[in-house]
């Protein structure tokens, strides 16, 4: 696994001998086709809904309209189920393009396509041109309405690339990649799928379990309910007919995570039943020790914070002000998280400090009137 710069790839002008076209007008491919639009580069949107590849051209994700250019890479941006029928329709199609996606699964969609190729006797379709990708980047909502240019900006793309990928089909990706603002993360193919299911997929079943044993849940208990419980299920609201696809198409790799998961979860239900603090505490330390080993800004090592809690009434310009007096302090704002107070016109908000830092800035906001504490 490697990163690629801007100054390896070369960043010309014109990166593409034509114009680019992204297959699917969704979160993901608008906001594509958008920073590519940002980028200077003549991109063309489709999808089988025109309503929703017009209303992605109309907030900046280039034409929707039919010109018959020959584009000189292929986005395909659809639902997981889809990706090796539209990948293999972009080669036929446009036998001298360079094919990419943007997908979170790369081995069956691979997989399938090798089969239907190999189903057509005498097919001249060249996989060289295809070399698959990844953003690492999205949201719980969906749809061109949620698009942004600068979605990918500092973010990092898997660019999945095989034996049998052509230099210049890579290289071509590579570019897509820095125009869009992200950073090139060079992985394989399986590789790809199991840093995935780490990372992303075995969160987000998680999440969904969890915000489930919420359902039916009384008012009472709801009504407790802070920062800690969202955080934890945000990601849950994504659409499920969409992570349905993207699970069930790494099925392999999510099923070695979740065993694991599993045999925590009988530790722990047997730890509970026989009063061991010792193993549980040894599996909080190890949660400890993971939340550690995620990068921090940049990719470097993740920093030592502090959470700071600060009272802020709920009335326009006060974060502003808050945020102006941490700037003043010479205080750097690592996160922020906000809850709001059921009972008053206040909100609390936790804000992530160098822990170096936190008492300096308690002090700082104290003398201004805040009520702050760590």
């Amino acid at each position: 696994m490697r990163s690629v710069t801007s100054e390896q790839v070369g960043h010309p002008s014109d990166p593409f001998a034509g114009p680019v076209l992204v297959v699917g007008a969704g979160l993901i491919g608008a906001s594509v086709a958008m920073a590519l639009v940002r980028a200077g580069v003549e991109t063309y949107v489709r999808d089988v809904d025109a309503v929703v590849a017009h209303v992605a051209a109309s907030r900046g994700a280039g034409s929707d309209a039919d010109t018959g250019a020959e584009p000189a890479l292929v986005v395909v941006a659809t639902p997981p189920d889809h990706l090796a029928a539209e990948i293999k329709a972009a080669l036929e199609t446009f036998p001298n393009a360079v094919i990419t996606d943007v997908g979170s699964v790369k081995a069956r969609p691979l997989a399938e396509l090798r089969a239907a190729v190999a189903r057509e006797r005498g097919s001249t379709l060249d996989l060289a041109h295809y070399v698959g990708g990844h953003p690492m980047a999205g949201s719980e909502r969906s749809g061109p309405l949620a698009s942004a240019a600068d979605l990918f900006d500092g973010r990092a793309w898997a660019v999945v690339v095989r034996p049998d990928c052509s230099s210049h089909a890579v290289r071509a990706v590579e570019r897509l990649v820095l125009l869009c603002g992200a950073v090139v993360v060079h992985m394989s193919t399986d590789e790809h799928d199991l840093a995935v299911a780490r990372i992303s997929h075995l969160p987000h079943l998680l999440a969904a379990l969890t915000a489930g044993q919420l359902n039916g849940a009384p008012v009472e208990h709801l009504a407790l309910s802070g920062q800690g419980v969202r955080d934890v299920t945000r990601v849950a609201a994504g659409d499920p007919r969409l992570w349905c696809q993207i699970v069930s198409a790494n099925a392999e790799a999510l099923a070695v995570l979740l065993g694991r998961v599993r045999d925590d979860i009988d530790v722990l239900l047997e730890s509970l039943e026989l009063h061991d603090d010792s193993r549980i505490e040894q599996l909080l330390r190890a949660g400890v020790a993971g939340t550690s080993a995620i990068p921090g800004k940049h990719g470097g090592p993740g920093l030592d914070v502090s959470a700071v809690t600060v009272a802020i009434p709920d009335e326009p310009g006060a974060l502003a002000t808050l945020f102006a007096d941490a700037r003043d302090a010479g205080i750097n704002i690592e996160d922020l998280r906000i809850d709001h107070d059921p009972g008053r016109a206040f909100g609390l908000v936790e804000i992530d400090v160098a822990t170096e830092y936190a008492d300096r800035l308690i002090e700082a906001l104290t003398a201004r009137r805040w009520s702050a504490h760590r």
